[in-house]
C-alpha cells in the first residue's frame, strides 16, 4: 500500500477513534453543558451581561396558531436592570427562563388587550414569579378596564394550587401574601390617545390607544429610558396613533399578518371542508397589519429598526419569511426582522447604536 493511502487510512482511524470517544463521553459532556446553563439561570443577577440601556426581547413572537419557532405573544422589556413583560401568551414563563430572563425578576406585567392568546400564559407566569422569588407582594398587572375581571378569574382558577404550594413548601418559600396579582387598571381619557402610566427620572411608560375593533379597549406601549425608546404596537390595524407614538423611536415592534399567506390557509380549509376555519381565516385579515403596512408606517415615523411580531400565519421554515415580508424591505429604509422567540434588540444608553442578538439557551 502506498504512503498516501496509508495516511488516509490512519487519518480515518483517528477520526473514528475521536468520534467514538465523543460518543461515549456524550453523557458527561451533556451534564457539563447542563451545569453551565443552570449556573447562568441561577445567577444572582442574570441581567448583568446587558449594558445599561433599553433591551427588547421576544419571549413569544407568535399568535394563536401553533408555530415551532414562536410561542404566544410575549415581549420582555429590560430598562437598566428592571424587567417588564408585555402580554403573557402560551409558554411565556418557560421562554423567559430559557432566555435567562427569570420570572423571579419580573417587576410588572402589562397587558395590551384580553384576547386569550395574549394572556393564556399569565397564570403560570404569576405562579413562577411568586414561588421562585418568595415574593412578599403580588405582581402588579397593568391593563385597560377589564384587567380586574381577568385577574379575578386566574386567582380563582389557581386557588387550589396556591394552597398546595404553601402546604408543600411552607410560607417562608411561598409567602401567602405574595401570591397572585394586583390589578393596576388605567383608562385613557375620552378625547385623548395616550396616558403615561409610569413616570420616573429615567423611565417613562406610556399606554396608547390602538384599533383592534371589535376588541375594545386595546392598547400599545411606549418605553423611554435614558434617551432610548421602543414602541410596542399591540394588535392593531395601521394606526395614526401608533405612527405618532413611534415618531423618531429607536425601535418599533409591530404585529404583522400576511394576507397572501392567510388566503392560502383559507383555500386549504375550504378544500378540506372546514368551513369554520375558512371563516376564521377570512375574518382575521381585517383587524391586523400587513408587513408592508408596518414598513410604510415605520418609514413615515422615522424609526431606526422594525421588528415584526405576532406573526400570522405560522412560518414553519425560514424560507417562508421572504414571501411573508412581501415588499416590506423595499418600503422601509432601516433593518426589518421577522421575529422569532429569543430575538433581542439592545439600545445602549448614551448612544444611537441598535444591536441585534439572540438570547435563548435552547434552539427553537
Amino acid at each position: 500500500m502506498r504512503w498516501p493511502a496509508k495516511l488516509t487510512l490512519i487519518l480515518l482511524a483517528l477520526v473514528l477513534i475521536a468520534g467514538g470517544g465523543l460518543w461515549f463521553a456524550r453523557g458527561p459532556l451533556a451534564l457539563a453543558l447542563m451545569d453551565r446553563v443552570m449556573a447562568r439561570n441561577m445567577a444572582s443577577n442574570p441581567l448583568a451581561d446587558l449594558p445599561d440601556g433599553l433591551h427588547v426581547a421576544l419571549c413569544g413572537a407568535g399568535s394563536p396558531m401553533p408555530d415551532v419557532s414562536r410561542g404566544g405573544p410575549c415581549t420582555a422589556v429590560v430598562a437598566g436592570q428592571r424587567l417588564f413583560i408585555v402580554d403573557a401568551g402560551s409558554g411565556a414563563s418557560r421562554n423567559l427562563t430559557l432566555m435567562s430572563l427569570p420570572p423571579a425578576r419580573v417587576e410588572a406585567i402589562l397587558l395590551t388587550h384580553f384576547h386569550s392568546d395574549h394572556m393564556d400564559g399569565l397564570g403560570e407566569l404569576l405562579m413562577q414569579r411568586w414561588a421562585s422569588s418568595s415574593a412578599a407582594a403580588p405582581t402588579p398587572v397593568y391593563g385597560p378596564p377589564g384587567v380586574e375581571t381577568v385577574l379575578a378569574g386566574f386567582a380563582q382558577a389557581y386557588s387550589l394550587d396556591r394552597g398546595y404550594r404553601i402546604a408543600h413548601h411552607g410560607p417562608e418559600v411561598t409567602p401567602p401574601a405574595g401570591y397572585g396579582a394586583t390589578p393596576r387598571p388605567f383608562a385613557i381619557p375620552d378625547g385623548e390617545t395616550s396616558l403615561v402610566i409610569l413616570d420616573e427620572p429615567d423611565l417613562k411608560i406610556t399606554a396608547f390607544r390602538v384599533n383592534h375593533d371589535p376588541i375594545e379597549p386595546a392598547v400599545g406601549y411606549r418605553f423611554d429610558y435614558k434617551g432610548r425608546s421602543a414602541v410596542l404596537s399591540g394588535d392593531t390595524t395601521p394606526s395614526p396613533v401608533v405612527e405618532a407614538q413611534a415618531r423618531g423611536a429607536d425601535l418599533l415592534v409591530h404585529e404583522a399578518l400576511s394576507i397572501d399567506l392567510v388566503k392560502r390557509q383559507r383555500a386549504a380549509a375550504e378544500a378540506a371542508g372546514r368551513a369554520n376555519l375558512a371563516r376564521i381565516f377570512g375574518d382575521i385579515t381585517d383587524y391586523h397589519t400587513t408587513p408592508e403596512q408596518a414598513a410604510q408606517l415605520a418609514e413615515r415615523a422615522g424609526v431606526k429598526f422594525l421588528l415584526l411580531n405576532h406573526i400570522v400565519p405560522p412560518l414553519p421554515i425560514r424560507a417562508l419569511e421572504g414571501p411573508f415580508l412581501g415588499e416590506a424591505r423595499g418600503q422601509f429604509s432601516g433593518p426589518v426582522r421577522v421575529g422569532r422567540d429569543g430575538d433581542i434588540i439592545s439600545l445602549p444608553a448614551g448612544s444611537d447604536e441598535v444591536r441585534q442578538g439572540r438570547r435563548m439557551n435552547a434552539q427553537r
